[in-house]
């Protein structure tokens, strides 16, 4: 497919912090991808929370498959928008490569715990994951991405992370966010395509679970239009025993409409701002957008979603003994770091002689090493220096 001219191509890439000889028969936005694929961080998003743990149910989405789900939404609207598909791909499928076990509430307790050792936000953690502890190269830590990957990894970024990274990396992946500038068009793609697959597939799931129903889901305009065209397209889903398929079709319905918004809104903007190159994207306003009409939608669904589902009465339960599992383990492993595998031992030496601030040296690779545990390892772990049996799951 022909590019166009404010696409990332490949052969014009920022390149890599530690040179190599371009694969034959590769392109490097493609073998980024690759890299992601064979990661161990990657295997393990099959094991980590999106909303519901890992055990409560074969069918409901983990971090993988939602990485997947983002990755195809993204390929779809970037093949109409002629962006890179590939580094669509590779940015949607690390994206969360440095979320912790049990989703946003692991998160939450493991920046508690970090508050006076810098903090912690898994999408710095997932750059972190990529540049540095990954541990499969002889020549260097990390998977050495390309510059534009690792830009769209990391979506979010605070003005002292910020400034750590610009320090460590002048002009490097931390500049757009003490600049004010934007991504590349590829990243901001990946940023919508993650909205629009989280708030689908969480329809989905919180039906699955019985934490909200069909009925209550009437109250959201978004999703009901397409419910009330489903049923008119279909009506003998009006069946009770057919709930399963008026759902899919509503949802796969609602995901069309957002792709085909998506693509039509950014068209519109692309041909206002005119952007020439890729850089001319990066001194744009975000171009990557929906609708008015669409955004506001698509808002409500997601207070909907807050309220209804993240906000239940069994989520908030879960939410809790998860996060005591990751404090019991940070206190553990700050008191008694050799608890940890041998491996951590000797990164903490190394880190020792290049922290600027030495006590945030062991802090870190504790953090490094809880939001690189899968759920179930986090459980099993919890109890072996507990004794603790929490959230029920079956060893």
């Amino acid at each position: 497919m022909t590019l166009a001219l404010y696409a990332c191509d490949p052969a014009k890439s920022r390149g890599r912090r530690y040179p190599q000889a371009p694969a034959p028969t590769r392109t490097d936005y493609q073998r980024d991808r690759d890299r992601i694929v064979h990661s161990t961080a990657f295997r393990r998003l099959v094991y980590k929370t999106q909303v519901f743990l890992n055990h409560e149910g074969d069918l409901f989405r983990t971090r993988l498959t939602h990485s997947l789900e983002v990755a195809q939404l993204g390929r779809s609207i970037a093949r109409s928008l002629q962006l890179n598909e590939d580094l669509v791909e590779a940015i949607a499928l690390a994206h969360d490569l440095g979320h912790t076990p049990f989703g946003h509430a692991g998160q939450d307790a493991l920046n508690a715990c970090m508050a006076d050792f810098g903090g912690f936000e898994h999408n710095l953690q997932s750059l972190r994951v990529v540049d540095h502890l990954e541990e499969r190269y002889p020549e260097f830590d990390g998977l050495n991405l390309t510059f534009e990957t690792r830009e769209g990894i990391l979506k979010h970024c605070s003005r002292h992370h910020a400034e750590q990274l610009e320090r460590a990396e002048p002009g490097g992946v931390g500049r757009r966010f003490l600049a004010r500038s934007q991504p590349s068009l590829e990243a901001q793609l990946c940023n919508l395509a993650d909205e629009i697959a989280y708030n689908a597939h969480d329809i989905d799931d919180g039906v699955r679970s019985g934490l909200i129903t069909l009925a209550q889901l009437q109250q959201v305009p978004l999703f009901d239009n397409f419910r009330l065209q489903t049923l008119t397209a279909f009506p003998q889903l009006q069946d009770k025993g057919q709930g399963r398929r008026l759902l899919y079709e509503s949802i796969r319905r609602m995901l069309s409409a957002q792709v085909y918004d998506v693509i039509s809104a950014t068209q519109g903007a692309l041909q206002a701002a005119a952007p020439g190159t890729v850089d001319a994207v990066r001194q744009s306003p975000p171009l990557i957008r929906f609708s008015t009409s669409m955004r506001e939608q698509s808002q409500v669904l997601k207070s909907f979603l807050l309220e209804k589902l993240y906000r239940h009465p069994r989520v908030l339960d879960t939410t809790g003994q998860a996060q005591q599992v990751v404090r019991d383990l940070f206190a553990r492993y700050l008191a008694q770091p050799q608890d940890m595998p041998e491996s951590h031992s000797r990164r903490l030496q190394a880190a020792l002689a290049h922290e600027p601030l030495p006590e945030r040296a062991l802090p870190r690779i504790v953090a490094d090493y809880i939001a690189g545990m899968t759920d179930r390892f986090a459980l099993r772990e919890h109890q072996r220096l507990t004794g603790q049996r929490l959230l029920l799951e079956p060893f």
